[in-house]
């Protein structure tokens, strides 16, 4: 371990002044009383809101109550099964390996009657006799019930709790349950609000902003996405002949937030407070020492427990996958957005169903761009195995069109079926014949969506190390289930030999990185989203910073996420810091637009691109948008080559500004009757731009049933239409500032007149006939339908819904 020496410049980020007023850093969050409604002065707000987040995206009481209810049942039927396969079948009758008296007398091999399934099951006697003579069954079942006991009482528990966040959606927020889904989380997080101001929830603060309520639902999230992006937590792990490799598993991430966040010996002394002993710099040494000896413990019990979470994995993973497997053995080549990348990927303050959103619209550009490399040798291999394979498929079958009873022969069916998943799986390997080699495209594209890539990926996207560090974030589902069933081996090694060396370096993360707010406790400093404190000087926060290196979120994690947090929270005032900010990003971007391409040739461009990198119809909002918005700014090569030689080197941000300025231009207020439509956005009262205005451009008349969507699926498209554009734009902009020295960076080509109507207003003069519909202040972003935590569709990218819209 490093000596105290090593970490001197380390100290505890100073508290906010202006959000811990003096004398109120010592007190409690919230004080209980006993008259009124339940949910006046709650004490635990964390929880409150939690649940009154999950209980939106959930669907409501009667969803919740019945997903618990089946949670029960599955873990019941899972342990009884198994051990009535175990015990109770009969299988060398089932497989006819020994004949059935059914008569009575006894008979010969060739004169066997039809086995029936209940001649292979023992009757009921036999079987109990069975299970009560093996000790190690009658131990696993009482382990079982234990188990099955505890969920129950904790089942009963949560319904009670389901029914008081009901009351609560009725009473308080008045939102009927059958109305529920009609409601976007933005409003009913306004109502909260609102809610605050005449019946305080909280009695530190009187007024509650859109940041307290994701500070709480996020607070333990944030520390965890901070340390992923910090490198602290140890799930890079060196295998031999192998290199480097990414292992982050459910199991794993449950072990971390036991030790650090909500165990009996974890770091906080409840769910809104560190301890304030790890607040000390004084006893680092001793925190680290007894930090480390609870993880050796965690990991010993953990391996303790290994063949028992084994046992479970399997058994979970084979009622849950052979089904799937046999029925599309194509299944396990999808792929999914691993757990690291989740984490890797997530923003400051970005809750589940923004996340999710997201990382669906981002899908099937990733798996473009992953389906791009193709080993030619793998593909010959593949041809000619699909070959032999299909051929001795095909005689199978053949003969058994001719005669059933072919069926019968012992495994026949067994090798139809392996043949059937042999040519699924070579077919894989087999590159797509209208297949368009364009990588560096593609990458532009998944980062449009993501927001996130290392450096050194610009440029080198036809690379198979970019690729292979890409398959990091964007696993196999093979990979993923085979992860998950290595976990229970893996974990407590884990935990015993990387993650103690980490015992300090922990310790000091948490002293450095945590800050108290008065009304929210103790969070992590980075989801303060502060530039000053935590903002790189080379993500455009050049001379609004104070932050040492350690103190810098890497890969522009700072202020992607305000700027994210900002376009999907509009009615939020930021701090003095990040308005600063926002404000030079705003007058950046104005500059830069004026030296960039004309907004009508992006977006008269926009269907050459898109069937460049897509072989479907840009019809639906979600590729229409992304066809406009995204699409002719991420490269060059987008535009005509008839142009293309007046595209300077930086063509990528300076497109990208020049359709968010139009987006801004577009909010000014029109003459005559449109002037009224337009007041509300005006561009002086909104932190960002708003790209309401700019759907005129983006429709045909074959696309006019768009304008039957919601408004608040149409303004949640536009945000995360808008966010993109920041995120090439801002990422553009990084990679100049890394390229060149300051003055040297080259001078974009005027390309006005590149487009026989270059008028900059144009985007906001053909969305007269549309101003009705998107004319006021976006006040709510809508919001994506929550998904498993675990499984994202792999069909392509969550549609968005009016109940949940889309973040």
């Amino acid at each position: 371990m490093a000596d105290f020496e090593t970490y001197q410049e380390y100290q505890r980020i100073e508290d906010y002044d202006e959000d811990s007023p003096p004398g109120e850093e010592d007190l409690l969050i919230h004080v209980p009383e006993s008259r009124g409604d339940p949910w006046h002065h709650i004490k635990n707000l964390d929880n409150f809101f939690t649940r009154i987040y999950h209980f939106h995206q959930k669907n409501g009481f009667a969803c919740m109550v019945l997903s618990e209810f089946f949670e029960l049942v599955q873990f019941l039927f899972v342990v009884t099964f198994t051990t009535f396969l175990f015990n109770c079948v009969e299988y060398d009758v089932l497989f006819a390996n020994r004949a059935v008296n059914h008569t009575g007398q006894t008979l010969g091999p060739l004169d066997r009657n039809k086995v029936t399934i209940s001649d292979a099951i023992l009757p009921g006697e036999q079987c109990t006799e069975r299970i009560e003579g093996n000790s190690w069954i009658i131990f696993l079942l009482i382990m079982a019930a234990i188990f099955w006991v505890y969920r129950l009482v904790k089942v009963i528990f949560n319904v009670l709790s389901y029914w008081e966040i009901r009351q609560f959606y009725i009473k308080a927020l008045k939102i009927q349950m059958d109305e529920l889904c009609n409601f976007t989380w933005q409003e009913v997080q306004v109502r909260l609000i609102n809610l605050q101001r005449e019946h305080p929830m909280c009695v530190q603060k009187r007024e509650l902003s859109e940041l307290d309520i994701y500070h709480r639902i996020l607070r333990f999230k944030n520390y965890t996405v901070a340390m992923i992006n910090k490198s602290l937590l140890p799930v890079k792990l060196h295998v031999p002949f192998m290199g480097e490799m990414i292992f982050l598993t459910q199991g794993l991430k449950y072990n971390f937030e036991l030790l650090l966040f909500w165990g009996p010996l974890s770091l906080f002394q409840n769910k809104w407070s560190l301890h304030p002993k790890y607040k000390r710099a004084a006893n680092r040494q001793d925190l680290a020492r007894q930090l480390s000896r609870v993880i050796l413990l965690t990991g010993l019990v953990n391996l303790l427990l290994c063949p028992f979470v084994l046992v479970w994995q399997v058994l979970y993973a084979f009622f849950s996958y052979a089904e799937v497997i046999k029925r599309e053995p194509g299944s396990l080549g999808a792929r999914r957005w691993s757990l690291y990348g989740r984490l890797y990927l997530r923003h400051f303050n970005e809750l589940d169903h923004e996340l999710q959103g997201r990382m669906g619209r981002g899908y099937k550009p990733a798996a473009k761009y992953m389906n791009v490399f193709v080993s030619p040798l793998l593909a010959v291999l593949a041809k000619n195995v699909a070959f032999f394979s299909g051929s001795v498929l095909a005689v199978l079958i053949a003969l058994t069109v001719y005669d059933e009873d072919v069926l019968t022969v012992q495994h026949i069916l067994t090798a139809i079926t392996i043949l059937g998943v042999v040519i699924t799986v070579t077919r894989s390997f087999m590159p797509d014949e209208h297949m368009v080699w364009c990588p560096e495209q593609l990458l532009q594209c998944v980062l449009a969506h993501i927001h996130y890539m290392p450096d050194h990926w610009k440029g080198h996207a036809n690379k198979s190390e970019t690729r292979d560090e890409m398959a990091q974030l964007f696993q196999y589902k093979a990979v993923f289930i085979l992860e998950e069933l290595l976990s229970p081996i893996i974990t407590p090694f884990i935990l015993i030999f990387p993650l103690r060396s980490k015992s300090l370096e922990i310790i000091d993360f948490f002293r450095n990185f945590t800050v108290d707010v008065a009304g929210v406790g103790d969070i992590c400093s980075f989801a303060q989203m502060d530039i000053r404190r935590h903002g790189n000087p080379q993500w455009m926060s050049e001379g609004q910073t104070e932050a040492s290196v350690y103190q810098q979120a890497e890969n522009g994690k700072t202020e992607l996420s305000l700027m994210h947090f900002t376009i999907k929270n509009p009615r939020w005032q930021p701090p003095q810091e990040s308005s600063v900010f926002i404000s030079h990003l705003k007058e950046k971007v104005q500059q830069d637009a004026q030296t960039g391409p004309s907004p009508h040739l992006l977006l008269s461009e926009a269907p050459l691109c898109t069937s460049l990198l897509s072989n479907e119809s840009a019809t639906g909002p979600d590729n229409l948008l992304a066809s406009v918005l995204a699409h002719p700014v991420l490269t060059a090569s987008c535009v005509p080559a008839r142009n293309r030689r007046f595209i300077p080197q930086n063509s990528a941000a300076s497109a990208a500004a020049s359709v968010l300025a139009s987006l801004s231009s577009s909010q000014q207020p029109h003459a005559g009757q449109r002037s009224r439509s337009y007041a509300p956005r005006q561009t002086h009262d909104s932190p960002v731009y708003s790209s309401d205005h700019a759907l005129g451009d983006s429709m045909s008349a074959s696309d006019s049933r768009i304008l039957s969507q919601s408004y608040s699926a149409l303004a949640s498209e536009f945000a995360s239409a808008e966010m993109s554009l920041h995120a090439i734009y801002m990422h553009e902009v990084h990679q100049l500032k890394t390229q060149h020295a300051p003055g040297q960076l080259h001078t974009s080509l005027p390309m006005r007149d590149m487009s026989t109507n270059s008028d900059p207003q144009i985007l906001s003069t053909q969305t007269d006939s549309l101003a009705p519909l998107v004319s006021g202040r976006l006040g709510g972003w809508a919001e994506e339908e929550e998904a498993d935590e675990d499984e994202i569709n792999s069909s392509g990218p969550v549609p968005d819904q009016t109940s949940r819209g889309s973040s």
